[in-house]
């Protein structure tokens, strides 16, 4: 919720720092209603969104990368690989494990995120920025219909469970086939 009110701030239409940025660095000639437009609010979602899992993804590939041993470097380097070499050869087969479960895991928390559209949006503007999570509680919680906002969970439930299974048989094949 902090992300996104600090984010409503910031792509705020009339007093926004970056309508204040844009105006005076002359790349628009007058402020823009980011949320209140369907073609720039997921935008500026999107931006807000990424923005607050990339320290996330970042730990989790930071951890990835100390995993790889050194000794494998080291073999690399004395057979005459380099910088990039190295990292295309080495380093992302052995992080490959690591990228798909930190993809699970952006694919997963994107799929229902909630608190960053309800803040910024509702849902709006004309349901530009609607997810599955605030058309469930919009159906759940403001037209009372608790059969269909139920549905719309749990069929997001079980599509976040098909992707997760996926994923897990991709991992379990790609383990499978390196040893």
């Amino acid at each position: 919720v902090v992300t996104s009110k600090m984010f409503g701030w910031l792509f705020d239409g009339q007093n926004g720092i970056i309508n204040y940025i844009l105006l005076h660095a002359g790349l628009i000639d007058q402020n823009i209603n980011w949320y209140g437009s369907p073609d720039t609010a997921m935008m500026t979602i999107i931006i807000a969104d990424v923005w607050k899992t990339t320290p996330f993804m970042a730990l989790l590939l930071l951890t990835g990368l100390q995993t790889v041993p050194n000794s494998l470097i080291e073999a690399g380097r004395m057979d005459g690989a380099k910088g990039w070499t190295t990292f295309w050869y080495i380093r992302l087969p052995l992080l490959m494990p690591t990228l798909l479960i930190a993809g699970l895991f952006r694919a997963l928390d994107a799929f229902r995120v909630f608190d960053l559209v309800y803040v910024l949006t509702g849902g709006g503007p004309a349901d530009s920025t609607e997810t599955l999570s605030t058309l469930s509680y919009k159906v759940l919680f403001s037209t009372l219909q608790f059969g269909y906002g139920s549905a719309v969970s749990t069929a997001m439930f079980v599509t976040e469970g098909i992707i997760a299974l996926v994923f897990c048989l991709y991992l379990i094949r790609q383990i499978r086939r390196a040893q």
